[in-house]
This record gives C-alpha cells, sequence and structure tokens, in this order.
C-alpha cells in the first residue's frame, strides 16, 4: 500500500523543466524587468556634445531618473522610438530651478537632448550681453560657462534675448556652455510632457580622444 502511494504521489509531480526552458524563462523576465526600470525608474544616456561643459564632458554616461517630475505612461516601441500616441504624464511637476533634465527636442523627438532649467512658468526671462535676468533681477548661475566675450554689439539671440514671460507647463532651458549650446534660446520654450527626467550622477566616462577612463569622474552627482 505504501508502495502504491509513493507510486501516485511521483506520477502527480509536475514534470521537470529542461534547462533551456528555465535559461529562456530567466533571460525573459530580466528582459522585462530591465525593460520596467528603462521605463519607469531609471534609464541611462550618454553624452555625445560639449553643450553643458563642464558639467558634463563628451563620453560621461549617466543616470537619470524618469519619476522625478510625474510617470509617463508608455507611447514608444521600445528601441525603435515610434511614437503610438500624445506624451501622457501621471502627476506631472515643474522641474527646479536649475535642475539637470533630459528632454525630446521639440524639433525631432527621436533624439534626446539635455540642458539645465533655468526659467519656470510664469517668469519673466532676459538675457543681456550674456548675463541672464529673471524677473528683473540677475541669475548667478555658478555652473555657467563663457568661452566668448561678450560682444561690444548686440548678438541675438546668443548673448542678448528676450525678455520673454514663460508660459505655463513650459521651462526654459540653456546649456552650461553658454556660447556653444542650440537651446531655448534658438528653438523656444520646452513643454513640460517632453521631459523624459532628471540627471542625477555619472556612473561612466570615456575620453574618447585621448582614449582612457575618467575614473575621477565615477560616481560624480550632478548638481
Amino acid at each position: 500500500m505504501t508502495n502504491k502511494q509513493d507510486t501516485l504521489d511521483e506520477k502527480s509531480e509536475a514534470p521537470k523543466k529542461s534547462v533551456a526552458r528555465e535559461y529562456t524563462e530567466a533571460i525573459l523576465i530580466a528582459l522585462l524587468l530591465a525593460l520596467l526600470i528603462r521605463t519607469f525608474i531609471i534609464q541611462a544616456f550618454k553624452i555625445p556634445s560639449g553643450s553643458m561643459e563642464n558639467t558634463l564632458l563628451i563620453g560621461d554616461h549617466i543616470l537619470v531618473s524618469k519619476f522625478s517630475y510625474g510617470t509617463h505612461i508608455p507611447n514608444e516601441i521600445p528601441f525603435l522610438n515610434i511614437k503610438l500616441f500624445d506624451d501622457i504624464i501621471l502627476s506631472s511637476s515643474v522641474p527646479e530651478r536649475g535642475d539637470i533634465i533630459v528632454f525630446k527636442f521639440p524639433k525631432d523627438e527621436k533624439r534626446d537632448f539635455i540642458k539645465r532649467a533655468i526659467g519656470l512658468p510664469g517668469d519673466l526671462l532676459q538675457v543681456r550681453q550674456q548675463k541672464v535676468y529673471i524677473n528683473d533681477k540677475l541669475y548667478e548661475d555658478a555652473h555657467a560657462r563663457h568661452t566668448d566675450p561678450a560682444s561690444n554689439e548686440s548678438l541675438v539671440p546668443r548673448d542678448d534675448f528676450g525678455p520673454v514671460l514663460i508660459p505655463e507647463g513650459h521651462v526654459f532651458v540653456m546649456g552650461d556652455n553658454r556660447e556653444n549650446s542650440q537651446d531655448s534660446r534658438y528653438w523656444g520654450f520646452l513643454n513640460i510632457k517632453k521631459i523624459r527626467g532628471k540627471a542625477l550622477m555619472i556612473y561612466w566616462s570615456w575620453n574618447r580622444i585621448d582614449n582612457w577612463i575618467r575614473f575621477e569622474r565615477f560616481g560624480k552627482i550632478l548638481e
């Protein structure tokens, strides 16, 4: 009787999964988790230009928080940049002044740009001789880098811009490398729905000109 019972128990056990199936399931779960993390939590980006020098250098790899300004409803086919419907953000919020943000470039949403939020909704912003004024007060930006002196003649819009009133739901962004940045001075206000997230830190940096790793930049918190 005991042997029969043992036999019945053995037959009722679920068949063991093959090694190939176990590996396949593990890989699929890992890919799903990676996709969810990339979509809702954190995403890695590489800096391709010098528009944010000296805060960010060409070859820096950064981590960006995807939920700092709200939860984005996925509306693109992953890795293909095919947009399915308009941007929808739940509990959206405006960046703080000085935040470094990654966003969809308004002129070509397949491209991602990174700049610093300078003007916020309702601000009156003006640039005079490379100096930024917000609500008629000089904005002291310690991160701004100037490679050229202010022109004696009005150099619009690089050195002289505005004044403009920033509308609701939009921000005015500028690159830290002020004379070498295509930003809101050239293409206008940024809709906050186009913001992908807030830049947090550098996790890897590669100097492609001299072919060496910038170890000193690893773990640098961005501010």
